[in-house]
């Protein structure tokens, strides 16, 4: 009997052991094989922390290749609060590094978490302070800041990138898609005890870079702009100022200057009051006898006027629906082409009068007033253009001297510009290529034709009285040395919001105009608005500004004064 018990017993041990190797193989194979991939997840989980980082952003360059916008590869600082022992420390050693205020930085510090961005894309030198520093828990990591080498120059263009990489201004923001990189991830690892972080690795593949765009804009043109807007700027005691350089055959910007600028590269030290919207495009203002180019152009083309047809001046002063429209000269009877070039408000109001409404509203449409001009820049506005219904009495003749009107410069200069080629409408444009990040070409922006306005023989017409409001109408200080130049004058009044009339000392003055008037090469407009002077008007301000720029960038292009008469012109589709 004591036999027989001790081989039960035996066997009973014998099975549960048995038992016990098969919990534990299950257990291992379900460890082992079964739930491998899933504990292998959770195990990544509690060792690694993957943080996702932009990849380089595309360089922005100009027509010859000249760096505009690129990314410096800069330090971020980030912290591991599960880690750190004594956060008010660490908070104080930081401090004397990093641009983030003690209180600050402790609250991060003491958050659970298991990674925090302490600080974002600082300078070099600082990334170099902060390694000699050797706190544990505190790491740094290199990301992209956008950098914009020529600082101020091309602004409101360029736009700028935030601190998280997104264009959010100008060219950065519209070109987005073409410009961002592709994220990357970097991968941070922790030991068992939680007490290091550093990078494991970053992905897989190499993050692709983001495209290269090379803008029309020329950087020297762009600075001879810039420099003299702001001479004007400053001399007039003005409230700001614009030009833009087209090329009248391609719709291409040469420039685009806004006063005042700003510096991309130091977002954080700009004012309230400063702007960072591109002017040039988005605001609309009352331009004025600049528009007579347009209303002249109009009656021509519609056989309304000749620039030989006589126009009483009524000696200055005409009345029509119940109210008095001057002019600055008391005239008699000129011709149509005088009107222009004098400048009549009276002569001009009679010509949109022959015109009519409907076909004055023609062609506002026809040269781009009232309609976006579809540039390749965010915001642009689409300014105001009533439609005839909405006109009062005097409306046409207010509309036909600038008035009860608003256009944007680039609607403006678009404008003048399709007079210098031949009378076709081009859309303009910033960006002509875009390259991958090994230089293949992508994509390349052609001239693009919108519409014809008026006929070869009418643009011609109305460019030889242009010329005449240089050589000897109200814009003889737009005149360049050696050239021939056609231009208009304007001086806006503005509407005073005290009494929400015009004032009588607030305008908007202006120049538009193209050189070599028979070959245009250069179409441009000059706005200085409200310089701090009673007697000042497009004729004294603008047009010398216009004169100073046309004159440097003639040379600089290379432009002789001798070469063969061509008048470039581009022929629509339809």
């Amino acid at each position: 009997m004591a036999g027989s018990g001790s081989r039960v017993r035996r066997y009973v041990l014998l099975l549960v052991l048995l038992g016990g190797f098969g919990l534990v193989l299950f257990r291992l194979v379900t460890l082992q094989v079964l739930q491998a991939e899933e504990l292998s997840v959770r195990a990544d989980r509690q060792h690694q922390k993957t943080v996702s980082l932009e990849g380089p952003r595309g360089t922005i360059v100009d027509r010859h290749g000249k760096v505009l916008a690129m990314n410096m590869e800069v330090p971020s600082v980030f912290g591991i609060p599960a880690t750190l022992e004594n956060p008010a420390k660490t908070a104080r050693q930081l401090s004397s590094v990093l641009p983030v205020k003690i209180p600050e930085l402790e609250k991060k510090l003491q958050q659970n978490r298991s990674f925090v961005w302490l600080a974002r894309k600082l300078d070099p030198e600082q990334g170099r302070r902060l390694d000699r520093l050797s706190l544990d828990g505190i790491g740094v990591v290199m990301e992209g800041r956008r950098f914009y080498p020529k600082g101020s120059l091309l602004s409101h263009v360029l736009g700028f990138a935030g601190m998280d990489g997104d264009g959010l201004e100008g060219v950065e923001h519209r070109y987005e898609a073409y410009l961002r990189g592709e994220k990357r991830m970097m991968i941070l690892q922790r030991d068992a005890m939680g007490r290091t972080v550093f990078p494991k690795s970053l992905a897989e593949r190499s993050p692709v870079p983001g495209h290269q765009l090379t803008l029309t804009i020329d950087e020297v043109v762009q600075y001879i702009a810039e420099r003299e807007l702001e001479d004007a700027v400053s001399r007039s005691r003005a409230k700001s100022g614009t030009i833009i350089v087209l090329d009248p055959e391609t719709g291409a910007v040469l420039a685009m200057a806004v006063s005042p600028r700003f510096d991309p590269n130091a977002l954080s030290a700009l004012k309230k009051q400063d702007r960072l919207q591109n002017t040039a495009i988005t605001d609309a203002y009352e331009p004025g006898s600049t528009m007579k180019a347009m209303i002249a152009a109009a009656a021509i083309e519609e056989g309304a006027m000749k620039p030989t047809t006589m126009v009483f001046g009524e000696h200055g002063r005409m009345s029509i629906a119940n109210t008095v429209i001057h002019d600055h000269e008391k005239l008699g009877w000129v011709s149509f082409a005088q009107v222009i070039q004098k400048s009549s408000n009276i002569g001009a109001a009679k010509a949109g009068m022959v015109l009519g409404e409907q076909r004055l509203y023609r062609y506002l449409q026809a040269f781009g007033f009232g309609q976006r001009t579809e540039i390749d820049l965010p915001g642009e506005g689409v300014g105001l253009v009533k439609g005839p219904k909405a006109w009062g009495r005097r409306s046409v003749a207010s509309i036909s001297i600038g008035q009860e009107i608003g256009v944007t410069p680039i609607q403006m200069v678009s404008a003048i510009a399709a007079l210098a080629n031949g009378g076709v409408l081009m859309k303009p444009y910033v960006v002509s290529e875009i390259r991958d990040a090994e230089g293949h070409l992508l994509k390349r922006a052609p001239p693009q034709v919108r519409r014809r306005v008026v006929s070869p023989d009418t643009a011609r017409s109305v460019t030889n009285i242009l010329e005449g409001v240089v050589t000897h109408g109200t814009g003889v200080k737009a005149a360049i040395p050696g050239f021939r130049v056609a231009g208009k004058t304007g001086t806006a009044q503005q509407i005073d919001p005290k009494t929400h009339r015009y004032s009588n000392s607030r305008f908007v003055t202006s120049f538009v105009g193209y050189v070599p008037a028979d070959r245009p090469r250069l179409a441009m407009i000059v706005i200085i608005d409200a310089p701090q002077d009673k007697k000042a008007s497009g004729g004294s301000v603008a047009a010398p500004v216009f004169s100073s720029v046309g004159e440097q960038v003639l040379s600089y292009l290379g432009v002789s004064s001798d070469e063969p008469v061509t008048l470039a012109m581009a022929v629509p589709n339809s």
